[in-house]
């Protein structure tokens, strides 16, 4: 796989905060009287605000979603890197400009990322930055922007289906990180995790490729 920049999610992809997550939206089921696998369903890769707007009341919504982001603020114990992310990201900027893109608000995102000891970027795509989240391609378009470079020249790294479908609606050649199923997720190159990844870089482009038994589909740069 080939690009002249990487777009990364953050959550499920850099950052493993999938107990930290999925315990939240647990307990904010709990308190509403909402089934977690309703949300659970519906949250992953989406911006909290429009999590809450599913499900309560618009009354309800600015309240609700600002008392969350202080719960996950307080959460950053339990946050830890996907493994060989930090390093991988590192080995990546040093070839092509990069970005994250994130359904969370900026605050999270920073304190997340600094938790798990991985690497900040110049451009950092949050949630606060874009009118319509994941699973629109705002974010990924307006990263982007931000490098330069365009999105179909980019490679994206995602985990989530709504973070699959932005990326790929963006025209980004998107990569699944994880174990994340779906007909979207099973049609696209996939990496378990960053471990056992070799990168190398020339003529302004970065390759990846997975140094496990099964390489991972390649792809030459597109120019813009």
């Amino acid at each position: 796989m080939s690009g002249r920049a990487a777009l990364f999610d953050m959550d499920g992809t850099l950052v493993d905060s999938t107990e930290v997550v999925e315990t939240l939206w647990t307990e904010f089921g709990a308190r509403h009287g909402i089934e977690p696998a309703r949300i659970l369903s519906y949250a992953h890769g989406r911006q909290s605000r429009d999590i809450v707007a599913r499900f309560l009341p618009e009354t309800s919504v600015d309240a609700a979603t600002a008392a969350l982001l202080e719960e996950e603020l307080n959460r950053l114990e339990e946050i830890k890197p996907v493994p060989g992310a930090p390093e991988f990201l590192r080995r990546v900027a040093a070839q092509v400009p990069v970005a994250i893109v994130t359904s969370a608000p900026r605050r999270l995102a920073e304190a997340r990322m600094a938790a798990a000891g991985v690497p900040i970027p110049d451009v950092l795509i949050s949630g606060d930055d874009v009118r319509t989240g994941k699973p629109a391609p705002e974010g990924y378009l307006l990263a982007a922007r931000r490098l330069r470079i365009a999105a179909a020249a980019c490679l994206a790294f995602e985990d989530a289906e709504a973070g699959l479908a932005a990326a790929m609606t963006a025209g980004a050649f998107t990569v699944v990180v994880g174990d994340h199923e779906s007909p979207r997720a099973n049609a696209l190159p996939r990496l378990p995790d960053f471990t056992n990844v070799s990168v190398s870089g020339s003529a302004g482009a970065v390759t990846i490729s997975s140094t496990r038994d099964a390489p991972v589909t390649r792809r030459e740069p597109r120019r813009p």
